[in-house]
């Protein structure tokens, strides 16, 4: 006889029948035994990923890849979504924000989604490797300047998260006052904390950006969007910068943390210097966006035989699929980390780029750094969506800072030289608006002023 699947230990849906949650504690520090028990329900599971918001989660790799390679029948407009068209979602809800409808190309589908894909694709071709890793080196070095004398830091806190923010900012041509406010928008809007303000703050902020490059353009890519002749709007230009300042803040400073705690807790990456491996790992056992990927279905179908409802919230477990394969010892170039199909991730490159950069810069300068506590001891951020810790403290011997790099002349610099047009919105002030923020030291660090 059958032995039925149990869930994990401090599931709330232990022997109920009820959804699973995402959103708790015990999901977050152990998800992968809920993958594992969510793959002997079938090839989807019933969640919850805040409260009152009820999705379908497919759990299984070939479902998923089906599922993300059939645009026709799964559609990523989530102004399909049944449940907020009837008003059964709070309007404070702190997923909104990740999965409210935005004019980008992440919530389009068909002939708008190729016009603002490729706009993407290639504003993001102009900028070179060479250029993304100076700028990346420039960032790391910054970084690794506040704490290098300690013999201490939170890698996670005090280099992984603000990486590639930094980078960001500098590649989008973002001068010091809006980019404090991008960063803490950003930031509000992933941790679900007044997620609502956060996202505004960050709209307006991309707002402000976008007034001041249509009257000063420059050598960044929200100029290249710009005159791209895809001809955004400002709206559309707007929410394509929240989503690449979105996606290149939180989810790739998580992949640089998880890759770091795959590089200390497994010691022939570290010792043999094997960042590119450490990464692929980490991609395949701790992806930095577990579990999204939103999708409608247009009508009622099913997913590998599993029945859903058209307008039904689908999200695609990366966290999952990939777990099912690495049991399996499949090949680490599978993975779904990136996503698949239309919508796959249209910026892998210059991620991965920056997150082999970020890893090297780091072992290069305190090569002897190692995990200040023990592995299991470590706290995973409670979240649907995001796998990413809580802290991630690590010791070393204490290095003097080493004297900031002469800036290259760029237009970049030159254009924060001009205040932003009089018709730019302004965006609500930010908590500790009027001190100088984490983008306006970087900002007079790298310009010695």
């Amino acid at each position: 006889m059958t032995t039925p699947p149990v869930p994990p230990p401090g599931c709330p849906a232990h022997g109920s029948g009820q959804r699973i949650p995402l959103d708790t504690p015990e999901f977050a520090a152990n998800p992968h035994a809920y993958y594992r028990y969510m793959h002997q329900l079938g090839p989807t599971a019933p969640v919850t990923i805040a409260p009152g918001v009820e999705a379908t989660l497919v759990t299984d790799y070939s479902a998923a890849l089906e599922l993300l390679q059939d645009p026709t029948t799964f559609r990523k407009d989530s102004r399909r979504w049944r449940a907020l068209n009837e008003g059964h979602i709070r309007s404070d809800s702190p997923v909104l924000p990740l999965l409210s409808y935005r004019p980008n190309c992440m919530f389009t589908d068909g002939a708008e989604h190729v016009r603002l894909r490729q706009a993407i694709t290639e504003s993001l071709a102009r900028v070179s490797n060479s250029r993304l890793s100076r700028i990346v080196n420039q960032a790391a070095q910054f970084l690794i300047n506040q704490f290098s004398a300690r013999g201490s830091a939170d890698l996670l806190r005090d280099y992984a998260q603000q990486l590639p923010l930094y980078v960001f900012n500098e590649l989008f041509g973002c001068p010091a006052e809006i980019g404090d406010r991008v960063l803490f928008g950003i930031s509000g809007m992933f941790d679900g904390v007044n997620a609502e303000q956060a996202s505004q703050v960050l709209l307006e902020a991309v707002g402000e950006l976008v007034a001041l490059k249509r009257a000063h353009p420059g050598e960044d890519i929200t100029s290249y969007l710009m005159q791209h002749p895809a001809q955004l709007t400002d709206e559309e230009l707007a929410h394509t910068l929240v989503l690449l300042l979105g996606a290149g803040g939180e989810p790739e400073g998580n992949l640089i943390g998880n890759a770091f705690y795959t590089m200390l807790t497994v010691e022939e990456y570290a010792r043999n210097g094997q960042f590119d491996k450490a990464l692929d790992d980490t991609l395949w056992r701790n992806a930095p966006m577990a579990n999204y990927a939103p999708h409608y279905p247009v009508a009622d179908t099913d997913v590998a035989g599993d029945k859903v409802r058209a307008g039904e919230l689908l999200l695609v477990s990366f966290g999952a699929a990939n777990t099912a394969l690495a049991d399996q010892g499949a090949d680490t170039r599978g993975h779904l980390a990136w996503s698949a199909g239309p919508h796959a991730c249209p910026s892998k490159e210059p991620a991965r780029l920056i997150a082999l950069t970020g890893l090297e810069a780091l072992f290069n300068a305190l090569p002897d750094v190692e995990l200040a506590v023990p592995a299991n001891s470590l706290a995973w951020r409670p979240g649907p969506f995001n796998r990413a810790l809580a802290s991630l403290p690590v010791r070393f011997g204490a290095v003097t800072p080493r004297p900031a790099p002469a800036p290259e002349p760029s237009e970049r610099h030159r254009d924060q030289a001009h205040p932003p047009v009089a018709s730019a919105p302004v965006a609500p002030q930010a908590p500790g608006a009027g001190k100088p923020g984490r983008w306006s030291s970087f900002m007079r660090w790298l310009t010695g002023q």
